[in-house]
């Protein structure tokens, strides 16, 4: 029964982990220009309307006010990318403890600390260093990631659609791993040359040891590692890798020290069998799952449309109601036990992955499905759709029927028909005399994504945008090229040659920031914000406020 409730929790655990990961991260952009580290703008920021100068009947938000708002939001933000990769770390990190290469060391390995120590104290120190030397490890395979790469080829993976291809693949392979269809095992020549220098005893003793722990362990923490470090490198930050490493491997050596402390608590531990190849199994499932997100990234940004959103969602209901049948004991692969009974917190985890495969099934003909909205490919990519917007009664304001540059390119988000050219929804905003709403978005963007099925379509948000502004999305990370007339060199000897090199390049360059989505209330005239421009919020209300502050400036309101 323990062992079941473990599972349950700690696959619930990863599961919003990686949910987590994903959508705390702002897509960033570094298609061929130099960025400065800026990001999003808190709530506060965006009342700065006091750090505004007069220009007419309205105002504008300085530069330098920009500037210094961006970048301070930008070290936070950073702050909290790091925090989600480390928490996802250690969430692989108690799932690797689960699987069948490790779980089964966890005993031996504190047992021969004990028995070896002459006192409990040197057990306990013995372990310690033992759980260093695992934590050192792994941080030195995420820095050398970083080393390997560079900073700049770090913050570009994330749109790059050889990379992303390239993950996908490797994920899938990864997936395959753990439901059994082959072993990732590393030189056995590795292992016993780690292994005769672990028997030399002392601190480097303890450090082999470590070191051989993680190599025999590899078929296991392989695709959990791998998963882990695509994620932290796509974030675009530079210590991700290391930091999620950090997690992993200080979930994966805090037991030993403290079984060391407290050998009585293995008795507790359930014994080592079949279920440990179902977490392995289970496991299997969500990332071949989650390896789909990267391969949409490189559809959308090539505009292939061979994955829309109804292919997504199907390829979603088959893996989770393959996961769910395995739960129950009717799907089972070469390498399971058999299972002659199903516990009850087994059957609970079958029903929670049931039902979440139940309600994505109306997302086929439409639903917006806003709990895992930001993963799937745009609304507007689904060819079959029969839901109705919330605010039929002012999709009047909507229906623009002017032309749109690129428009055949973009899918617009349900609802809305935004401009896709900078100059051109400029023009037509002085025509009519409204203030813009600039979206810096990106195709692999799962906040822009998420803003989109979840804030702009409350009723009072929809208004704002359709009736009291001109919107316009610039999507930074788009790989078309630009006619030959618009391509160009940029001061600083960078070439402009795709829309998204273009509007990447226009968001730092005037804007001083690098990720999306970023939303920037400008004053047409002027080309200046009205007010601080920030980034998601995902509190309708909260930005609803944010809209009302840039007509007030504006002299709207």
């Amino acid at each position: 029964m323990k062992k079941f409730i473990f599972i349950q929790l700690l696959l619930a655990c990863i599961i919003i982990s990686n949910a987590t990961t994903l959508i705390a991260q702002d897509t960033v952009s570094t298609a061929g220009v130099e960025f400065t580290p800026a990001a999003p703008v808190s709530s506060s920021a965006t009342q700065a309307v006091s750090a505004t100068k007069d220009i007419g009947q309205t105002k504008v938000v300085s530069k330098a006010a920009v500037k210094k708002a961006t970048k301070a939001a930008g070290k936070k933000e950073a702050r909290q990318t790091l925090w989600a990769i480390f928490l996802a770390g250690l969430a692989g990190g108690f799932a690797a403890l689960l699987m069948p290469c490790i779980f089964p060391m966890l005993p031996l390995t504190v047992s021969y600390f004990t028995k070896t120590a002459s006192d409990k104290g040197s057990a306990v120190g013995k372990a310690i260093i033992y759980g260093i030397s695992i934590m050192v490890i792994y941080v030195v395979l995420g820095l050398l990631v970083t080393i390997i790469f560079g900073a700049d080829a770090l913050n570009s993976l994330s749109t790059n659609g050889i990379f992303n291809f390239g993950f996908f693949l490797l994920i899938v392979a990864f997936a395959a791993s753990f439901l059994g269809a082959f072993e990732l095992n590393l030189p056995s020549k590795w292992v016993n040359k780690m292994d005769a220098n672990a028997d030399k005893g002392g601190m480097m003793g303890l450090f082999f040891m470590a070191a051989t722990l993680s190599l025999v362990s590899f078929s296991c923490t392989g695709p959990i590692i791998g998963f882990l470090l695509v994620q932290a490198a796509t974030s675009g930050a530079l210590l991700g890798p290391a930091i999620g490493m950090l997690g992993f491997s200080f979930a994966l050596a805090i037991p030993f020290a403290l079984f060391a402390m407290f050998p009585s608590w293995m008795n507790s531990l359930p014994k080592s069998g079949g279920w440990l190849n179902s977490v392995k199994v289970t496991l299997g499932f969500l990332e071949l799952a989650l390896s789909l997100k990267f391969l949409s990234n490189v559809d959308l940004a090539y505009h292939w449309h061979w994955f829309d959103r109804e292919i997504f969602l199907v390829l979603w209901i088959v893996i989770f109601a393959l996961m769910g049948l395995y739960l129950l004991g009717k799907l089972t692969f070469s390498h399971d036990s058999p299972l002659p009974f199903i516990g009850v917190p087994r059957l609970f985890l079958a029903i929670i992955v049931l039902s979440f495969t139940m309600y994505m099934v109306p997302g086929l003909w439409g639903a917006p499905l806003k709990s895992i909205s930001a993963f799937l490919p745009p609304q507007s990519t689904q060819d079959f759709d029969l839901s109705i917007p919330g605010n039929t009664s002012m999709m009047s304001a909507a229906a623009d029927t002017n032309s749109r540059k690129y428009a055949d390119l973009f899918d617009k988000p349900k609802g809305f028909n935004p401009y896709f050219d900078y100059d051109e929804g400029l023009a037509y905003a002085k025509k009519v005399h409204k203030p813009v709403i600039i979206d810096f978005t990106g195709h692999a963007c799962v906040n822009c994504r998420k803003m989109e099925a979840n804030v702009w379509p409350d009723k009072q948000v929809y208004q704002k945008i359709t009736q009291d502004y001109v919107l316009i999305q610039l999507y930074v990370d788009d790989k078309t090229d630009l006619a030959v007339a618009e391509q160009s060199i940029t001061k600083e000897g960078r070439a402009i040659k795709t829309i998204g090199n273009k509007w990447s390049y226009l968001q730092t360059s005037k804007f001083q920031a690098n990720s999306q989505p970023f939303y920037v209330l400008l004053n047409p005239v002027t080309q200046q914000p009205l007010v601080t421009p920030q980034g998601a919020d995902f509190d309708p209300a909260s930005y609803l406020k944010y809209l009302d502050s840039g007509l007030k400036a504006y002299g709207a309101l």
